[in-house]
């Protein structure tokens, strides 16, 4: 399963100031704290794991470009990096490019046990759970990614979409209602046959 973890705010906002005077080592250390949740991010959109590193690596060269023309962000490094991710996503795909499926087992935690019929079973949920996603707007699942698997908060998932808090609220709350619709239809199914 894939686990992704941030620096906290405050560390963010230390290493961003030193990175912004040229410091060499901030740089790297934004790079390395950085670049698997946004290859991550991306993954999730991108079926191709090499287009997925090249568009990471594309957000990192546009970092590094924006800090020797002095346009940096100044605040909110986090969110300025998975902006330029989904902008660079955007700009590859369209805007409105589907959460890939195919990705989908690297996201659930894979069962220790062998027995053919948990196998099954994690399969079938692994169906079930892509046949759900496929059923939600682009904007829907970009704000899950956001939300859920990335753990960015309200504000920093609304400035990312360009959006305001509530309209996140709300593309949140009914992506949310959505799934357990789906998962509800879905397990009704599975009881009558």
């Amino acid at each position: 399963m894939i686990l992704i973890v941030l620096p906290d705010i405050p560390a963010e906002d230390r290493l961003l100031a030193h990175a912004r005077q040229g410091n060499q080592d901030a740089i790297m250390q934004i790079y390395e704290s950085y670049f698997s949740p946004i290859y991550n991010f991306i993954r999730l959109r991108v079926d191709d794991r090499t287009v997925a590193e090249d568009l990471a690596s594309e957000v990192f060269i546009k970092l590094v470009s924006a800090f020797r023309s002095h346009t940096a962000p100044r605040h909110s490094l986090r969110g300025w990096l998975f902006r330029v991710a989904r902008n660079v996503i955007h700009d590859h795909y369209g805007r409105d490019r589907q959460l890939t499926t195919e990705t989908l087992e690297e996201w659930i935690p894979a069962s220790p046990d062998n027995d053919p019929e948990v196998q099954f079973m994690r399969a079938l949920d692994v169906e079930r759970t892509r046949h759900a996603l496929r059923m939600l707007s682009a904007e829907q699942q970009e704000v899950l990614i956001l939300r859920f698997g990335q753990m960015l908060s309200l504000e920093e998932t609304a400035d990312i979409l360009g959006k305001k808090v509530g309209a996140v609220k709300s593309l949140q709350f009914r992506a949310i209602n959505a799934l357990r619709q789906a998962f509800g239809e879905m397990r009704m199914e599975t009881e009558n046959g």
